[in-house]
Protein backbone atom coordinates (compact mmCIF):
# COMPACT_ATOMS: atom_id res chain seq x y z
CA UNK A 1 0.00 0.00 0.00
CA UNK A 2 1.37 3.39 -1.00
CA UNK A 3 2.06 6.05 1.58
CA UNK A 4 0.95 9.62 0.97
CA UNK A 5 3.30 12.41 1.97
CA UNK A 6 2.80 16.18 2.02
CA UNK A 7 5.84 18.46 1.63
CA UNK A 8 5.40 22.00 2.96
CA UNK A 9 8.35 24.07 1.80
CA UNK A 10 8.75 27.40 -0.04
CA UNK A 11 12.20 26.69 -1.51
CA UNK A 12 11.35 25.07 -4.83
CA UNK A 13 14.79 23.45 -5.20
CA UNK A 14 14.36 21.70 -1.86
CA UNK A 15 10.82 20.70 -2.83
CA UNK A 16 12.13 19.04 -5.99
CA UNK A 17 14.84 17.21 -4.05
CA UNK A 18 12.42 16.00 -1.38
CA UNK A 19 9.84 14.88 -3.92
CA UNK A 20 12.38 12.65 -5.63
CA UNK A 21 13.57 10.98 -2.44
CA UNK A 22 10.19 10.66 -0.72
CA UNK A 23 8.89 8.79 -3.75
CA UNK A 24 11.61 6.22 -2.98
CA UNK A 25 9.58 5.39 0.15
CA UNK A 26 6.75 3.98 -1.95
CA UNK A 27 4.87 7.25 -1.57
CA UNK A 28 2.63 9.56 -3.53
CA UNK A 29 3.90 13.06 -2.86
CA UNK A 30 2.02 16.38 -2.78
CA UNK A 31 3.69 19.72 -2.16
CA UNK A 32 2.57 23.22 -1.18
CA UNK A 33 4.53 26.41 -0.59
CA UNK A 34 2.64 28.25 2.16
CA UNK A 35 0.96 27.55 5.47
CA UNK A 36 -2.61 28.27 4.41
CA UNK A 37 -2.41 25.78 1.55
CA UNK A 38 -0.73 23.30 3.88
CA UNK A 39 -3.60 23.44 6.37
CA UNK A 40 -6.21 23.09 3.64
CA UNK A 41 -4.47 20.00 2.25
CA UNK A 42 -3.66 18.45 5.61
CA UNK A 43 -7.22 18.82 6.90
CA UNK A 44 -8.80 17.49 3.71
CA UNK A 45 -6.53 14.50 3.10
CA UNK A 46 -5.32 11.76 5.45
CA UNK A 47 -1.55 11.89 4.90
CA UNK A 48 0.84 9.31 6.30
CA UNK A 49 3.48 12.00 6.87
CA UNK A 50 3.91 15.76 6.59
CA UNK A 51 7.37 17.31 6.15
CA UNK A 52 6.75 20.81 7.49
CA UNK A 53 9.16 23.71 7.22
CA UNK A 54 8.86 26.26 10.02
CA UNK A 55 9.64 29.37 7.96
CA UNK A 56 6.85 29.33 5.38
CA UNK A 57 4.74 32.31 4.27
CA UNK A 58 1.20 33.36 5.27
CA UNK A 59 0.96 30.94 8.24
CA UNK A 60 4.21 29.68 9.76
CA UNK A 61 4.93 26.02 10.40
CA UNK A 62 4.41 26.27 14.15
CA UNK A 63 0.86 27.60 13.69
CA UNK A 64 0.14 25.02 10.99
CA UNK A 65 1.13 22.20 13.34
CA UNK A 66 -0.78 23.71 16.25
CA UNK A 67 -3.98 24.03 14.20
CA UNK A 68 -3.59 20.57 12.69
CA UNK A 69 -3.23 18.99 16.12
CA UNK A 70 -6.64 20.28 17.17
CA UNK A 71 -8.34 17.72 14.94
CA UNK A 72 -5.82 15.33 13.35
CA UNK A 73 -2.92 13.13 14.43
CA UNK A 74 -1.04 13.02 11.11
CA UNK A 75 2.68 12.34 11.73
CA UNK A 76 4.74 15.53 11.31
CA UNK A 77 8.48 16.06 10.89
CA UNK A 78 9.53 19.68 11.31
CA UNK A 79 12.15 20.75 8.78
CA UNK A 80 13.91 24.07 9.29
CA UNK A 81 17.13 25.98 8.89
CA UNK A 82 16.88 27.12 12.49
CA UNK A 83 18.95 25.19 15.00
CA UNK A 84 18.17 27.03 18.25
CA UNK A 85 17.05 24.78 21.09
CA UNK A 86 13.83 26.77 21.58
CA UNK A 87 12.65 25.81 18.09
CA UNK A 88 13.21 22.14 18.75
CA UNK A 89 11.41 22.28 22.08
CA UNK A 90 8.52 24.28 20.62
CA UNK A 91 8.14 21.86 17.74
CA UNK A 92 7.95 18.88 20.07
CA UNK A 93 5.59 20.56 22.50
CA UNK A 94 3.01 21.49 19.87
CA UNK A 95 2.90 17.91 18.63
CA UNK A 96 5.61 17.37 16.02
CA UNK A 97 6.80 13.76 15.90
CA UNK A 98 10.37 14.58 14.94
CA UNK A 99 12.61 17.51 14.03
CA UNK A 100 15.45 17.88 11.55
CA UNK A 101 17.53 20.95 10.70
CA UNK A 102 18.91 22.12 7.36
CA UNK A 103 21.30 21.22 5.95
CA UNK A 104 20.33 17.58 6.49
CA UNK A 105 21.44 14.40 4.83
CA UNK A 106 18.84 12.77 2.61
CA UNK A 107 19.74 9.40 4.11
CA UNK A 108 18.97 10.65 7.62
CA UNK A 109 15.71 12.28 6.56
CA UNK A 110 14.52 9.12 4.81
CA UNK A 111 15.41 7.04 7.85
CA UNK A 112 13.49 9.38 10.14
CA UNK A 113 10.51 9.50 7.77
CA UNK A 114 10.32 5.71 7.67
CA UNK A 115 10.66 5.51 11.46
CA UNK A 116 7.89 8.05 12.08
CA UNK A 117 5.50 6.34 9.67
CA UNK A 118 6.33 2.96 11.15
CA UNK A 119 5.67 4.22 14.68
CA UNK A 120 2.37 5.65 13.50
CA UNK A 121 1.30 2.30 12.07
CA UNK A 122 2.38 0.23 15.04
CA UNK A 123 2.75 2.47 18.03
CA UNK A 124 4.74 1.47 21.05
CA UNK A 125 1.69 2.12 23.16
CA UNK A 126 0.14 -1.10 21.86
CA UNK A 127 2.45 -2.82 24.34
CA UNK A 128 -0.40 -2.16 26.74
CA UNK A 129 -1.91 -5.28 25.16
CA UNK A 130 -5.54 -4.13 25.28
CA UNK A 131 -7.83 -2.46 22.77
CA UNK A 132 -10.25 -1.21 25.44
CA UNK A 133 -9.55 0.19 28.89
CA UNK A 134 -12.30 1.23 31.27
CA UNK A 135 -11.61 3.45 34.28
CA UNK A 136 -15.15 4.46 35.15
CA UNK A 137 -15.80 7.87 33.61
CA UNK A 138 -12.57 7.58 31.56
CA UNK A 139 -12.65 5.08 28.70
CA UNK A 140 -9.88 4.40 26.16
CA UNK A 141 -10.16 2.49 22.90
CA UNK A 142 -6.61 1.91 21.68
CA UNK A 143 -7.47 0.48 18.28
CA UNK A 144 -9.80 3.38 17.41
CA UNK A 145 -7.52 5.89 19.17
CA UNK A 146 -10.58 7.20 20.98
CA UNK A 147 -10.85 8.58 24.51
CA UNK A 148 -14.09 9.53 26.23
CA UNK A 149 -14.67 11.19 29.58
CA UNK A 150 -18.13 10.97 31.11
CA UNK A 151 -19.44 9.96 27.67
CA UNK A 152 -17.87 12.89 25.82
CA UNK A 153 -15.04 12.48 23.32
CA UNK A 154 -11.71 13.94 24.41
CA UNK A 155 -9.54 15.37 21.62
CA UNK A 156 -5.90 14.43 22.26
CA UNK A 157 -2.77 15.02 20.23
CA UNK A 158 -0.87 11.88 19.16
CA UNK A 159 1.69 12.25 21.93
CA UNK A 160 -0.94 12.96 24.57
CA UNK A 161 -2.81 9.83 23.48
CA UNK A 162 0.33 7.69 23.52
CA UNK A 163 1.29 8.95 26.96
CA UNK A 164 -2.17 8.18 28.30
CA UNK A 165 -2.31 4.67 26.85
CA UNK A 166 1.19 3.79 27.97
CA UNK A 167 0.56 4.93 31.53
CA UNK A 168 -2.97 3.53 31.71
CA UNK A 169 -1.78 0.21 30.32
CA UNK A 170 0.55 -0.21 33.29
CA UNK A 171 -1.27 1.18 36.36
CA UNK A 172 1.01 1.80 39.30
CA UNK A 173 4.22 1.64 37.30
CA UNK A 174 6.26 4.81 37.59
CA UNK A 175 8.00 6.06 34.46
CA UNK A 176 10.82 8.57 34.58
CA UNK A 177 10.70 11.49 32.19
CA UNK A 178 13.68 10.12 30.25
CA UNK A 179 11.91 6.74 29.89
CA UNK A 180 8.82 8.45 28.52
CA UNK A 181 10.93 10.40 26.05
CA UNK A 182 12.54 7.18 24.82
CA UNK A 183 9.29 5.25 24.49
CA UNK A 184 6.90 7.90 23.19
CA UNK A 185 9.23 9.94 21.00
CA UNK A 186 11.00 6.87 19.65
CA UNK A 187 14.53 7.75 20.57
CA UNK A 188 16.39 9.62 23.25
CA UNK A 189 15.77 13.38 23.46
CA UNK A 190 18.16 13.67 26.38
CA UNK A 191 17.83 17.03 28.09
CA UNK A 192 14.26 17.71 26.97
CA UNK A 193 12.46 16.19 29.94
CA UNK A 194 10.40 19.37 30.38
CA UNK A 195 8.67 18.43 27.10
CA UNK A 196 7.17 15.47 28.96
CA UNK A 197 5.99 17.80 31.72
CA UNK A 198 4.24 20.02 29.18
CA UNK A 199 2.46 17.09 27.56
CA UNK A 200 1.39 15.65 30.91
CA UNK A 201 0.05 19.06 31.99
CA UNK A 202 -2.00 19.40 28.79
CA UNK A 203 -3.25 15.83 29.14
CA UNK A 204 -4.29 16.43 32.72
CA UNK A 205 -6.10 19.60 31.69
CA UNK A 206 -8.23 17.50 29.34
CA UNK A 207 -9.03 14.50 31.54
CA UNK A 208 -8.67 15.52 35.19
CA UNK A 209 -11.72 16.97 36.99
CA UNK A 210 -9.37 18.99 39.19
CA UNK A 211 -5.87 19.78 37.93
CA UNK A 212 -4.64 20.53 41.46
CA UNK A 213 -5.73 17.07 42.66
CA UNK A 214 -5.33 14.64 39.74
CA UNK A 215 -7.00 11.25 40.04
CA UNK A 216 -5.74 9.54 36.88
CA UNK A 217 -2.15 10.63 36.18
CA UNK A 218 -0.19 10.93 39.39
CA UNK A 219 3.25 12.34 40.06
CA UNK A 220 5.78 9.96 41.59
CA UNK A 221 8.01 12.44 43.37
CA UNK A 222 11.67 12.12 42.45
CA UNK A 223 10.90 9.76 39.56
CA UNK A 224 8.21 10.85 37.13
CA UNK A 225 4.61 9.83 36.49
CA UNK A 226 2.28 6.86 36.95
CA UNK A 227 -1.37 5.99 36.32
CA UNK A 228 -3.44 5.58 39.47
CA UNK A 229 -3.53 1.86 40.28
CA UNK A 230 -6.47 2.30 42.66
CA UNK A 231 -9.04 3.26 40.02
Amino acid sequence: MENRILIVEDDLEIVGLLEIHMKDLNATVDSVNDGRSALEKALAIDYDLILLDLSIPIINGVEVCRELRKTKDTPVIMVTAKSEEIDKVLGLEIGADDYITKPFSIRELKARAKAVMRRSEKSAVNSAGESDMDFGDLKINVEMRRVTLDGHKVELSPKEFELLVLLAGHPGRSYSRSELLDVIWGYNFSGYEHTVNSHVNRLRAKIEPDMSHPIYILTTWGIGYRFNEEI
